[in-house]
């Protein structure tokens, strides 16, 4: 732990009292029948930042059959493109108005730097925008060759009622990634936010009433996987569940959807590789790496976990990333200049903390770090960045998702075995290259199995293109053109123009 970059104190203050989180059932903040209520204490600064409604089966129900209610009459879904863009536009507008009071909300409940946090909450108007944008340009097709008399149109209408279940660890952002376009596309919504990063989602309810979403057209329900997500799992108004989350989960959504033959799309776990070869921006890549690791303290599905070196520059490369990770500014998510901040739960912390032991004790080497951090006055929900080389292919820690600020290190000789360990895992999300070499690159990004390839380059993303993996990192995608269609079903229409068809039964 020594020689680490560490801030204690804060510049953002915190707030005088904890957030009220509500349900938004057709169009109504509430609290729960029964007046149940659950408290967030934040990772960072151990006091109660929020409260929020704590749903039942009551409140899920209600919230279903008002969307399936606002879905069958038509009182968005048979809207003007023009007319739901406008809605969605204003909605990024009021986003951008209170950047502030959501990011400072979403870092004391997930413990990120109130920086990155700006960054999510302020960024994800950007995703509003572009979904607008797919409102008004959204087409089917036609098919006017197949015969003077006829004329077929392929027709993309909203799917129907869709649900909504979102992670702890970005969730303004991922939320921002399904809710906008699944509304653009017409459909309705209910949505349960993580039980312990709940209020940006509820706050989000008061700008969709101030830009003028009709009631029920989006509902959210607070509270816990069971019962509120599994009841939008299985409930027989629900078309389509999308969730992000754990692989565990997500498979277990798929297994209960399945009853009703719901649509689901999932965005899951990974264990992401870059592959370093000699001849790249080694100082550019090693501050990729260092980035790719520690971002949102590794609490990250993108978290680029572990790297695959070629062997005539690991030990330069590792030592390149270990002093770049000594400069890591970790500590207080409330100060302006923090990069790094608190995990989750203290139950994360040892489960961390878990990895890296039987690790070492499998004979890897530890480079840096190795366990919980004390930030003075803040206690020891962090941890200290961590790197590991000597690590085989076959180690729990080199193959499962440790969701933390712990880097791995492989090495290679060829792109043959590079390309081996990449796709040496149950996992397909992302993978990265880096290399001045553009046929290798283009080999290694064709025959990587992963949903996102990244050369020279980690993490850059835009909201024109999809994201999403392969493998047991999920299905279907989010965001872009492709995301967008996740959302609607394609119907054709067949129209004959005239009497023209011949009669199939021939009278006398």
């Amino acid at each position: 732990m020594t020689h680490l970059h560490i801030l204690a104190d804060q510049t953002v203050a915190l707030p005088d009292a904890p957030y009220q989180a509500l349900h938004f059932i057709d169009g109504v903040a509430q609290g729960s029948a029964d007046g149940q209520v659950s408290e967030r204490i934040s990772p960072s600064h151990g006091v109660v930042v929020s409260r929020a409604a704590l749903g039942s089966e009551r409140e899920t129900d209600a919230a279903i059959k008002a969307a399936r209610a606002a879905f069958d009459d038509g009182r968005w879904s048979r809207l003007s493109g023009k007319a739901r863009a406008t809605v969605l536009t204003k909605v990024a507008d009021l986003i951008e108005a209170n950047v502030e009071k959501l990011a400072l909300l979403e870092t004391l409940e997930s413990g990120k730097p109130i920086a990155q946090a700006r960054g999510e909450c302020g960024g994800a108007a950007d995703l509003w925008r572009y979904a607008a944008s797919l409102a008004r340009t959204s087409h089917g097709d036609s098919h006017n060759t197949l015969g003077e008399d006829i004329l077929a149109v392929v027709l993309k209408e909203p799917i129907g009622v869709v649900s909504i279940i979102t992670p702890w660890n970005f969730p303004f952002w991922i939320l921002s990634q399904k809710l906008p376009f699944a509304l653009a596309a017409g459909c309705t919504c209910v949505v349960k936010p993580s039980e312990m990063t709940p209020s940006t989602t509820s706050m989000l309810a008061e700008f969709l009433m101030a830009a003028g979403l009709p009631a029920g057209v989006c509902n959210i329900v607070l509270g816990y996987g069971d019962p509120v997500g599994s009841m939008m799992s299985t409930h027989p108004d629900v078309d389509m569940v999308t969730f992000t989350g754990s692989t565990a989960v997500g498979k277990l959504i798929t297994k209960c959807a399945g009853e009703t033959l719901k649509k689901v799309a999932l965005e899951l776990g990974g264990k992401n590789p870059q592959v370093i070869f000699p001849n790249c921006d080694l100082e550019g890549a090693a501050d990729a790496v260092t980035f790719g690791i520690y971002f949102n303290v590794g609490q990250c599905c993108n978290s680029s976990s572990r790297i695959i070196v070629h062997e005539d520059i690991v030990d330069d490369f590792v030592a390149r990333v270990v002093a770049l990770s000594r400069q890591v500014r970790f500590g207080n998510p409330l100060h302006e200049d923090t990069q790094v901040g608190a995990i989750v739960t203290p139950e994360h912390v040892v489960r961390i903390d878990g990895y890296v032991h039987d690790a070492v004790a499998a004979g890897a080497e530890l480079c840096l770090g190795g366990g919980a951090l004390d930030v003075p006055g803040l206690g020891r929900q962090f941890f200290q960045p961590t790197v590991l080389r000597g690590v085989t292919p076959d180690m729990a820690i080199a193959r499962e998702e440790v969701f933390g600020p712990v880097l791995v290190v492989l090495t290679f000789r060829t792109l043959d075995e590079a390309i081996a360990l990449c796709n040496d895992a149950t996992y397909g999300l992302s993978a990265g290259i880096w290399c001045d070499d553009v046929h290798t690159c283009l080999d290694f990004s064709r025959r990587a199995a992963a949903g996102t390839i990244w050369t020279n380059t980690w993490m850059d993303g835009f909201p024109e293109v999809s994201f999403g993996g392969v493998k047991q990192s999920g299905q279907g995608r989010e965001i872009g053109q492709y995301g967008f269609d996740e959302f609607l079903e394609v119907k054709s229409l067949v129209m004959r123009i005239g009497r023209t068809r011949a009669p199939w039964v021939k009278t006398a």
